[in-house]
């Protein structure tokens, strides 16, 4: 019996350790090409810093998008992120991945990350940061693109 306590003791303190928070961000965003992509803010990190993952999932149909993973990445983040959408941002036809975020504080500034998808390979191809909270960050992120050629 009390091997029994200690065993439900121990199961109720540790639940929450491996629960994510509520307020995390994670979303799915549907790619042209019929893939699918996951952004999330890093488990277990503050909310103001940290990290966020970008994951790539071959084409499915809904309830299977995310069960092909093919691709991912990893990149440092200050701030929350804030939204994801997609945006041409050099001009190919072809649309990027922008993940935005937003720093915590008084400044509110922004950083935003434009991804490249191509069959299964994800790759960063233009990065902004500190821009002001009121800024177009995919603009910020097609002047990046202009001056790179």
């Amino acid at each position: 019996m009390k091997n029994l306590l200690a065993s439900a003791a121990f199961l109720l303190l540790s639940f929450p350790l491996h629960t994510a928070a509520q307020d995390r961000f994670i979303t799915k965003i549907k790619l042209p090409s019929g893939q699918t992509a996951v952004v999330a803010e890093g488990d277990f990190e503050a909310r103001s810093t940290g990290s966020f993952s970008v994951r790539l999932y071959e084409a499915a149909s809904p309830p299977d998008e995310t069960t092909f993973f093919t691709s991912g990445l990893i990149r440092l983040r200050d701030g929350t992120l804030e939204n994801v959408m997609l945006a041409d941002v050099d001009g190919d036809r072809q649309p990027e991945i922008i993940v935005i975020a937003r720093s915590a504080g008084t400044g509110g500034y922004l950083s935003a990350y434009a991804l490249t998808f191509e069959k299964d390979q994800l790759a960063v191809h233009a990065a902004v940061e500190g821009l002001s909270p009121d800024a177009d960050p995919v603009a910020a992120l097609q002047k990046t693109k202009k001056r790179n050629r």
